[in-house]
């Protein structure tokens, strides 16, 4: 079982979140189990603080050393995770890594963050899901949670389509299509339809990798394309080249 522990200001705001999708079926299956935890009711002030004005002066509250200290001594194991904006930015090779880890813990900032200390001591990494601002770190665990969870063996009904995803694999995923097969005049390709599974692989490939030309070059200088995808990519090219001068 994989466990994530959550460590936030705002324990209901993952209510909702534990009732729907591939998170309810893994906490029902017991693959994954979410532990919250009150940053609240670990603090030693008798208002149940948990944050106090900044040393130096300047706008906004800090979250206090203690209660994350005092939280993080009731698990019993796992790295410490820190969602910050000042972390290295999440990425699906980084989710991956983080789906072996049997127990995780996400400690939520809020307002100007946390003492500095509890990154130097208690933090063992700092992550962030992108170059934003966002009021706290509840929406980002959520992220993690569910980004991870659908990775873990079990838990998707259709694990390989998981692995079909973009990013997986290092570049963007292939176009879909559903029933029906023509609506306002915009046809099904034929290679979906032919029941050649071959032909439909190595269309799909190339669909991925035309896409990620497209739409994220850059994701092709860090993926190790092999011949017969140099050739996919290169009739993609060409294909799109046609259609432009038509």
């Amino acid at each position: 079982m994989n466990q994530f522990n959550i460590l936030t200001i705002y324990p209901d705001f993952f209510k909702s979140f534990n009732k729907h999708g591939l998170i309810k079926k893994g906490l029902d299956k017991e693959i994954i189990h979410i532990n919250i935890i009150d940053l609240r009711l670990h603090t030693q002030d008798k208002h149940n603080r948990v944050d106090f004005k900044t040393y130096g002066g300047g706008p906004g509250m800090v979250i206090q050393y203690q209660p994350v200290k005092d939280s993080l001594e009731t698990i019993k194991s796992g790295k410490c995770y820190f969602l910050s904006p000042q972390g290295k930015t999440l990425n699906q090779k980084k989710l991956i890594k983080l789906s072996k880890e049997k127990n995780i813990t996400l400690l939520c900032g809020r307002y100007e963050g946390v003492d500095q200390r509890v990154i130097d001591n208690l933090v063992d990494e700092e992550i962030s899901i992108g170059d934003y601002v966002l009021s706290g770190g509840e929406l980002p665990a959520a992220i993690i949670i569910e980004s991870v969870t659908r990775l873990l063996q079990g838990v998707a009904e259709d694990i390989d389509s998981i692995h079909n995803d973009s990013f997986y694999n290092g570049i963007l995923d292939h176009p879909h299509y559903t029933k029906p097969e023509i609506i306002d005049d915009m046809s099904v390709p034929d290679t979906l339809l032919s029941g050649n599974h071959r032909e439909i692989v190595l269309w799909r490939r190339k669909q991925a990798l035309g896409a990620t030309f497209v739409k994220r070059p850059d994701l092709l200088k860090n993926v190790k394309l092999t011949k017969e995808d140099d050739k996919l990519l290169q009739e993609f090219i060409t294909e799109l080249k046609a259609r432009e001068n038509e």
